[in-house]
């Protein structure tokens, strides 16, 4: 079959043994498909034949000259040279490691030849070393043009590539495109062959706003969306309907002390009647920091405990884990419901009972960190999954953990990371989405102030005042250790200062320091040991200080405007008012003095999430990045919204031709059939 070309191993290709295979390998190279969508950067302009005496140093330029001499030294180490001219002067072209019949086969002497390489200066003379391309005249519009360049890898050369590539592109079969000739038109795109060819070939067509790249682009996301459509279908399975009368909730909420947003009160009645329906839940509830997640989730877990299921909530570390347990025992101390505590540290005799109360179903809820999906946990009625802060997880995770339960258990993850809806519709759309928008009455403003970093000294006082009365203070640093490369301050290097300035009052962490240690410095600060604790952006999230009530962020224009929300959400999580005090240096980018100020005028999560992506753009914001939600090769949240919007309406409309012959190709393509045909599905 014509398609069976695109999928074959790259091996297939004339001139690729095992070796170059290794070598493509390392960039992720393996079938001729991954050659069709590696796509040259840019190009090399080799268009112009110059005269000997037109050349510039440095450049890569192309000559058209005659042989006059070979010469090939007898001493070991040094190179062998061609002697070449033409009208206006000489110039040498020089082989390191070169073999003299090759020499001989290419340079025949006293014939016109084209040659194409860096050109440098040595001993009055230009010189070329080692060319890229060396031919006759008969052969020379192989090279005399505007040649594509490629990122490439050790052991590759852009000749090699090149030779490969267009092996590919020249024989890439016409496909039947599974779009529409009206379509196509209607949206400014072009049939698939076209817009390949073009993309390796025409330099415009490489801009991520022309039709080829989008129409690329627009696959891409539909291959997503496919897959994430597929993955609801493959969740959303029948259950039994969860029957409960809402009793321990409601008296729940008449014992806060303090009133339930509006927001708040929309995302448990959207759970709710998940839980209550006859299909499987799979929803993310998205909510600013502060903005009353937990409470939420409480809430659903005491109805789920009284329709008489078991339920697991699992936090991203022991400590936000532990938060969540205590909180549950306060939530929960006028009910008859058991709870219990798990983690990697619990003591052998410990987890022997809890895995035996789990098993005959004396325990209603079991919270902890990952360990409560290791296989020996066995529970007897399992309702409901709750995941804190697991925005790392992948369509296949996902369907994973739907699992667990069985068909009558439902899911539910908690995100405090403000996204954009371009990102939240490609990332989730397997899943439903609930937004807590506004926080609760008793939430403090968080003062935002910033100021240059060599005015440090007058904070030293202020600090100083909030220690007094019994406040405490993050500071946050984006290096680990100083560098003499980056200009930024190192957590280590600030952590000595301020210890210096209040002795044993101040902890130190960051991503190199192991578990235990970790944990260990956030105790101290969490038991009031240390007033001061100096670290990376390791507590950007789910940690949950009380007392903290003043954070400093040291090269405050370095970080993103998300990133930055997410750290200032650490403080002001108790009954005082709290301060954000951003440090940069002089100097500051517009976009990074524009980014101070929406800071501080705004505190709304979403807003800001919004703004971060129209000021950087999708592929700087390396928060995202870190998250695993940089999950697109060609799409842009930002350039391509348009198309975000176009290929989920597309993908809606053609959901049910999803299996047919023509989707195939393009799930191949982007890898993504293997992960829509899960085994035992």
């Amino acid at each position: 079959m014509k398609k069976d070309f695109i999928f074959s191993e790259i091996t297939k290709l004339k001139g690729v043994g095992p070796q170059l295979s290794k070598y493509l390998k390392k960039k992720k190279i393996e079938k001729i498909k991954d050659i069709i969508l590696n796509l040259p950067y840019s190009d090399t302009d080799r268009s112009k034949i110059s005269k000997i005496n037109e050349l510039e140093i440095g450049k890569i330029q192309t000559i058209k000259v005659i042989v006059k001499k070979l010469s090939f030294p007898r001493i070991r180490n040094l190179p062998n040279k061609v002697l070449c001219e033409d009208e206006t002067g000489k110039i040498d072209i020089v082989y390191f490691n070169s073999r003299e019949g090759y020499i001989k086969k290419v340079y025949p002497m006293n014939k016109w030849i084209v040659i194409s390489g860096k050109v440098s200066y040595f001993n009055k003379k230009y010189q070329i070393t080692n060319p890229d391309y060396v031919t006759n005249l008969d052969n020379q519009d192989y090279v005399v043009k505007n040649i594509p360049k490629y990122n490439l890898t050790k052991g590759i050369n852009e000749k090699k590539y090149r030779s490969i590539s267009e092996q590919v592109i020249t024989n890439i079969p016409n496909i039947d495109d599974w779009l529409e000739e009206k379509f196509i038109e209607k949206n400014n795109l072009l049939n698939w062959n076209k817009s390949l060819y073009n993309l390796h070939n025409l330099k415009k067509a490489q801009s991520n706003l022309s039709k080829s790249y989008r129409r690329l682009v627009f696959d891409e996301l539909c291959a997503n969306f496919f897959t994430l459509l597929k993955n609801r279908h493959r969740i959303k399975k029948n259950k039994l309907p969860k029957y409960f009368s809402r009793t321990k909730s409601n008296i729940i909420i008449d014992n806060l002390p303090f009133q339930l947003t509006d927001s708040q009160k929309i995302v448990i009645n959207e759970i709710n009647k998940d839980l209550s329906s006859n299909k499987r839940m799979f929803r993310i509830v998205q909510g600013d920091v502060g903005s009353g997640k937990t409470i939420v989730s409480l809430l659903s877990i005491s109805n789920v405990i009284e329709s008489g299921y078991q339920c697991a909530f699992m936090g991203p570390t022991e400590i936000l884990a532990r938060q969540h347990y205590e909180l549950a025992k306060k939530i929960f101390s006028k009910f008859d419901i058991k709870i219990d505590f798990i983690s990697g540290k619990t003591e052998m005799k410990d987890r022997k009972e809890i895995l035996r109360n789990l098993e005959n179903g004396k325990t209603d809820l079991l919270i902890g960190t990952h360990a409560l999906f290791q296989k020996k946990i066995n529970f007897k009625k399992l309702g409901f999954v709750l995941i804190d802060e697991q925005h790392k997880f992948g369509v296949r995770q996902r369907s994973d953990l739907a699992k667990k339960g069985g068909n009558n258990c439902d899911v539910l993850l908690m995100s405090a990371t403000p996204i954009p809806r371009t990102m939240m519709m490609s990332l989730y759309g397997d899943m439903d989405i609930s937004k807590i928008t506004d926080k609760p009455a008793n939430r403090k403003k968080i003062t935002t102030l910033s100021k240059p970093e060599k005015k440090i000294s007058e904070l030293w006082s202020f600090i100083k005042k909030q220690i007094d009365n019994e406040n405490q203070i993050f500071w946050v640093c984006p290096l680990i250790e100083e560098s003499s490369i980056l200009n930024y301050s190192s957590a280590k290097k600030k952590f000595d200062l301020i210890n210096k300035k209040f002795p044993n009052n101040v902890g130190l962490i960051h991503g190199s320091l192991d578990k235990i240690d970790k944990e260990k410095v956030l105790n101290k600060f969490l038991n009031k040991e240390i007033s001061i604790l100096v670290s990376t952006t390791v507590i950007e999230v789910g940690i949950d200080f009380p007392n903290a009530n003043l954070i400093v962020i040291e090269n405050a224009n370095k970080f993103g405007l998300s990133q930055l929300h997410q750290l200032r959400g650490r403080v002001g999580r108790g009954e005082k008012p709290a301060t954000c005090i951003l440090l940069f240096k002089e100097g500051l980018s517009k976009n990074a003095i524009k980014r101070i100020k929406i800071l501080k005028n705004s505190d709304d999560g979403f807003y800001i999430a919004e703004e971060d992506l129209k000021l950087r753009g999708f592929g700087d914001i390396t928060g995202y990045q870190q998250s695993g939600m940089k999950n697109f090769r060609f799409a842009d949240p930002v350039i391509h919204e348009d198309l975000f919007k176009l290929a989920e309406n597309y993908v809606q409309k053609n959901h049910l031709d999803i299996n047919q012959n023509k989707f195939s190709f393009l799930l191949k393509l982007f890898d993504k059939a293997e992960v829509i045909n899960f085994k035992n599905d």
